[in-house]
């Protein structure tokens, strides 16, 4: 699949904003404290991967009923759905200047129906390389890798399930206002995005 860019200037995919805050405090100290122990870009963003990956729990997985959709948030809080995690992953990156992009899936969502489930890029190489921080369980698997997708899960076509190949500057409407509008996270798993 071809990974295409929703804008083509690239300085969009370093931006901060209210949703990809990288210029919180939070997000600074995290990136800092990541920083300090790379070797290189490469090296810094396999780790802020595997913190987001291993170090915020998926609400789903340990029961938290927080919803958060801001990316200082979910670092403060520990807590986030997949759009969370990848947020807090894409600031992350930004906060130390490697382009990234927010992008989705659409997967059975295990009651009968469809979920827009969302997950970042990274660009190296001059390449878009998608990565997914939901967090490891049971039947998932997901790694950080430039060399061949090592995500959660791979779409099955014959189920209804795409990926999405359009590399977002910023998080789709959609999912944004869904995660703003749930007061927990039951509501929001109820008004989760079925398609983009």
């Amino acid at each position: 699949m071809e990974l295409i860019q929703n804008t083509a200037d690239l300085s969009a995919y370093l931006a901060a904003d209210e949703v990809i805050d990288h210029h919180h405090p939070v997000v600074r100290e995290t990136a800092s404290r990541l920083a300090g122990d790379a070797a290189d870009s490469y090296d810094y963003a396999r780790a802020a991967y595997e913190f987001v990956r291993d170090s915020v729990p998926h609400s789903q997985d340990s029961g938290d009923l927080r919803v958060t959709w801001r990316a200082s948030d979910v670092l403060g809080l520990r807590t986030g759905i997949c759009y969370a995690k990848a947020h807090a992953l894409a600031a992350l990156l930004r906060a130390e200047d490697i382009p990234t992009a927010l992008c989705y899936q659409r997967l059975t969502d295990g009651e009968g129906g469809h979920a827009v489930h969302g997950l970042v890029a990274v660009r190296f190489h001059g390449a878009w390389h998608r990565q997914d921080p939901r967090g490891n369980k049971p039947g998932v698997d997901a790694r950080f890798s430039l060399n061949g997708e090592r995500l959660a899960w791979v779409p099955d076509p014959a189920s209804g399930e795409a990926d999405c190949p359009v590399l977002y500057a910023a998080p789709h409407p959609a999912v944004l206002g869904a995660l703003m509008a749930a007061p927990d996270r039951p509501y929001l798993w109820r008004t989760l995005p079925d398609a983009l």
